[in-house]
């Protein structure tokens, strides 16, 4: 299957940046590939590091906005129909409404940092009929970091891109520290704001 995946992948390599975000675009093509391979393009000369970023965020967003739009007008029928094609559980599902009933939009954000979660999350934030552009910036704003170390991995690594996701798991900590340490700071402040609103 990863074969099959990555010789969809090499196929999208003549669209340039366009083919990166495009192969993301499906949710069913794991990032974990596209971004490092791209990355390795980068290293090839065939492609700029900081495009290759852009583009690979961009896409972060198409492929999640799959599945915003399937939540918010297919809505729970159409998502149980339809989550084979895009790989999902029903496990990932149910996660993401806990979370989301939780958390509310900012999950969005925070979702893509949660296993379990990170791909299903765009369902329920459909369903919930979130605003459509701050859905999109919470996402990006997700995607820019992840992307940028796939990418960057991939290009460093050169030959061996394949062992960008282990590298990644290696120093996964470093990114998910600030990440932490915001919805700390997140939840306190709503907490907070709830405390006076009940006052």
């Amino acid at each position: 299957m990863e074969d099959l995946i990555l010789q969809m992948i090499e196929a999208f390599k003549g669209l340039s940046y366009f083919g990166i975000m495009l192969a993301l675009t499906f949710e069913f093509v794991p990032a974990e590939l596209v971004l490092p391979l791209a990355g390795y393009w980068v290293y090839e000369g065939d492609m700029n590091l900081y495009g290759a970023i852009f583009a690979g965020s961009i896409g972060g967003v198409l492929g999640p906005l799959t599945l915003y739009a399937l939540g918010r007008y297919g809505g729970r029928a159409a998502i149980m129909k339809f989550k084979k094609f895009f790989l999902l559980k029903d496990e990932h599902i149910t996660k993401s409404d806990q979370f989301f009933e939780k958390y509310g939009g900012s999950i969005a954000f925070l979702g893509r940092f949660i296993p379990l979660v990170r791909t299903a999350i765009s369902i329920p934030c459909g369903m919930a009929k979130m605003n459509i552009w701050k859905f999109i910036i919470y996402t990006y704003l997700a995607m820019l970091p992840i992307t940028a170390m796939y990418v960057y991995l991939g290009y460093k690594l050169g030959p061996q891109w394949k062992k960008a996701g282990e590298v990644f798991g290696q120093y996964t900590n470093y990114l998910l520290i600030p990440i932490a340490i915001f919805i700390i700071i997140w939840l306190f402040v709503k907490r907070k704001k709830m405390k006076v609103k009940v006052q």
